[in-house]
């Protein structure tokens, strides 16, 4: 068991990190989240079944333990959505991650703002379709939705990107907060 272990930590460690880390935005809360989903590997891995593969299979226990992290909060649902707000939470390690120095261009960091302004199952698909790389294959079974799901969710949050990025570029001046995206749901 440790050299397997110890083989998906090698393969995957930084992946599951970075990934903890786009749902949290606080390093130290990401890096006790990866220390649970080890945890959880080990605790379990006699029970996978090889049903997907260990990658995905790490992104689904990566993604339950971020969301339990986020229950055990008090009013889980109310904070939830500001640590998604990329804009006002600073980060305070000084030493800049590959993303945090990428963000400091101003049209990434643009896209950055309007995938935040997309509804959590957005977001969730984009993070990890387009910056982790997963397939749509790998994000059903992590996120444990059908693929038809995945391609629906991607693409109307790739739209509401587009028409964010729209509205930016005809708003000069303007601050994203300030263009409204998502419909009022009765």
């Amino acid at each position: 068991m440790d050299s397997v272990f110890h083989d998906l930590y090698e393969k995957y460690h930084q992946e599951i990190y970075q990934f903890i880390f786009y749902m949290t935005k606080n390093r130290e809360t990401a890096e006790d989240l990866v220390q649970e989903v080890y945890i959880r590997v080990m605790k379990a891995y006699e029970r996978f079944e090889g049903k997907s593969s260990e990658k995905t299979w790490l992104y689904s226990i990566a993604r339950n333990v971020t969301i339990d992290h986020f229950r055990k909060q008090k009013g889980w649902k109310d904070k939830i959505f500001p640590n998604f707000d990329w804009d006002r939470q600073l980060l305070k390690d000084e030493e800049p991650i590959p993303e945090e120095v990428a963000i400091k261009n101003d049209e990434i960091q643009d896209i950055y703002q309007c995938l935040n302004r997309c509804t959590t199952n957005q977001r969730s698909v984009i993070i990890l379709r387009y910056i982790q790389g997963l397939s749509i294959t790998e994000t059903s079974e992590v996120l444990n939705w059908s693929e038809s799901k995945v391609k629906t969710t991607q693409h109307r949050a790739l739209k509401a990107i587009k028409k964010l990025m729209e509205d930016l570029s005809g708003k000069e001046g303007h601050r994203i907060e300030e263009i409204p995206l998502e419909r009022k749901r009765n």
